[in-house]
């Protein structure tokens, strides 16, 4: 499947920080993968952390990240 920003959410913000909530039904190995969050680059900074819950539609998970990367509209991100 594909990312969709209306599954992406504020959870805190502070100090240029943000700690963000993401629902989706792929897994986590999909989320990973490269170009996944690039449509919220104008969202997202370096350092942040995304809450996942993933692979919502059969064996749900909840998995930490941390945005490594945003700049020139691509985003990456990295488990912690």
């Amino acid at each position: 499947m594909a990312f969709k920003s209306k599954d992406l959410s504020v959870l805190a913000y502070a100090n240029g920080f943000t700690l963000w909530h993401y629902a989706t039904p792929d897994a986590a190995v999909v989320v990973t993968a490269a170009n996944y969050f690039d449509p919220s680059a104008d969202m997202m900074r370096a350092g942040d952390i995304v809450v996942a819950n993933v692979n919502t539609a059969a064996t749900p998970a909840a998995v930490f990240y941390r945005v490594a990367t945003s700049s020139g509209g691509v985003v990456s991100i990295a488990a912690m």
